[in-house]
């Protein structure tokens, strides 16, 4: 379980123990024939004995990777645990320049969530509208007059920033009381030297790469790939198709060189938009889908550091088709207005979702701070999720079956927890979902950057935070 502390306000998890209990154990002593992507044919690489790693390597047009060391003595059962590095979530204090901590605590507008007494929360409100005015007119050096989107960005943030406060104060104190976060002045914590570089193995590259492979029959085409509980390599493995793990421990799957862990009952599609043919042809129907779309916005143009979708674009994916009824669905949402208006009023009613309602990301540090200042013009220290569910008609109740009626989803609850320091690297969503959707229902996250136990993931980097350098082997052992 992540959640460690849940209260009417909502609940507070640990990201880190979340992972590290997904079951990253790797324990094989089988002889498997493993299999090898060319650019010409897929090839059964005979007589090769594989222990603990299976091999998937890809070459694109024009290029040859060289097939991974699979010889081993295939007498030996090799265990290794592997952890994330626990470096990767040592938020040890807010992200705050100096500048701005001078203003605010001029301002008397600092959050501190430690205190035991507050503000009236009007004058709150004033003083949030004076930083957050006197912060715009700073970086622009014009008129102290707010645009249209700046202005509806202030009131939909002074209308929530009482519930995230209030809420998030009470699971901080829960969790000082149990020990989970201390308090910055009764303990120093030692960071430790994070792992540089990219990791990602230019996966969006690969999605496209695949593309111009050259194509098979539909006899040869296969929709789903999976590494059964012999551990062995599939006789039939192809570029983006769904790759399945059934068994109850964790493999090592080789792509381009680079290595990544694939947790136990888990499966992904590696490919872009253009290609989720596979998930439709899955034969599954899913009981909670979580999107996390790559959202247009000025930061992203300029910088180019990935693709985003245009609304229209993000209208096109086929929810419908791949819920079961009653599905909740969860959207991460950007603090642009325009992205929440898209989101509850359009997307939302093209894909028959009901019952909308807002929950809050706040990310808060080690000590229990807010990560950024909760009234900061730029930078929030949350983030907005959008949940329904695709339900036919409004008129009809939310009944699986005779015995099964699916809970009402509560409004503007609040997910607190430590985050990641690794972009995008979102808060498992998995133990607080499941009381809101059926037992035993199927998982799938769309735009996914790393795999869970039990859910399907799919994205053009849904390996990303499985590359095997953000994880540590824990213990080494052989029978």
């Amino acid at each position: 379980m992540s959640i460690l502390c849940s209260l009417p306000a909502g609940w507070l998890l640990d990201h880190l123990s979340f992972i590290n209990k997904s079951g990253y154990q790797l324990n094989h002593s089988q002889n498997c024939s493993g299999l090898v992507f060319s650019n010409d044919a897929y090839s059964a690489a005979s007589d090769a004995d594989v222990t603990g790693t299976t091999i998937l390597d890809i070459a694109g047009p024009g290029r040859k990777y060289p097939v991974s060391e699979m010889k081993a003595s295939g007498k030996e059962a090799s265990q290794k645990t592997y952890v994330f590095r626990e470096e990767f979530f040592n938020m040890l204090k807010p992200h705050i320049s100096v500048n701005l901590q001078t203003e605010l605590q001029q301002g008397n507008s600092e959050v501190n969530l430690e205190n035991n007494g507050s503000e009236p929360q009007e004058r709150a409100k004033n003083e949030e509208f004076q930083v957050f005015t006197a912060k715009a007119k700073k970086k622009r050096k014009r008129s102290s007059e707010l645009n249209h989107g700046e202005r509806d960005a202030l009131e939909y943030h002074l209308k929530i920033s009482g519930v995230i406060l209030d809420g998030t104060k009470s699971l901080v104190q829960e969790a000082l009381r149990s020990g989970f976060l201390r308090s910055a002045s009764t303990e120093q914590f030692c960071a430790k030297t994070l792992v540089a570089g990219r990791h990602d193995c230019s996966l969006a590259e690969l999605c496209e790469m695949a593309k111009q492979f050259h194509p098979v029959t539909e006899d040869e085409q296969k929709t789903l790939c999976r590494i059964n509980k012999g551990g062995c390599l599939p006789q039939q493995v192809q570029p983006s198709c769904i790759t399945e793990n059934t068994t109850n421990y964790a493999e090592i799957i080789t792509l381009m060189g680079e290595k990544y862990l694939f947790p136990p009952k888990s499966a992904f599609l590696l490919s872009d938009v253009s290609f989720m043919q596979p998930l439709l042809d899955y034969k599954k129907k899913f009981g909670i889908i979580v999107i996390d779309p790559p959202w247009e916005n000025k930061s992203v143009k300029r910088s180019n550091r990935y693709s985003y979708l245009s609304h229209s674009q993000i209208k096109q994916i086929p929810v419908p088709a791949l819920a079961a009824p009653g599905c909740l669905v969860v959207t991460w949402v950007t603090n642009r207005q325009r992205h929440l208006r898209f989101v509850k009023n359009e997307l939302y009613p093209y894909w028959s979702v009901h019952g909308v309602v807002e929950w809050f990301w706040v990310k808060i540090t080690r000590s229990g701070e807010f990560v950024f200042p909760l009234n900061s013009f730029h930078k929030k220290p949350y983030e907005v999720l959008i949940l329904g569910r695709v339900q036919g008609s409004t008129d009809r109740p939310l009944r699986i079956s005779e015995d099964i009626v699916l809970p009402e989803i509560p409004d503007q609850k609040l997910i607190v927890s430590v985050p990641c320091t690794l972009h995008s690297h979102k808060p498992p969503l998995a133990d607080v979902l499941k009381e809101y959707a059926k037992p035993e229902v199927n998982c799938l996250e769309l735009f996914a950057r790393n795999l869970q136990p039990g859910w399907t993931s799919w994205g053009n980097e849904v390996l990303k935070f499985q590359h095997m350098d953000y994880f540590t082997a824990l213990q080494d052992k052989t029978d």
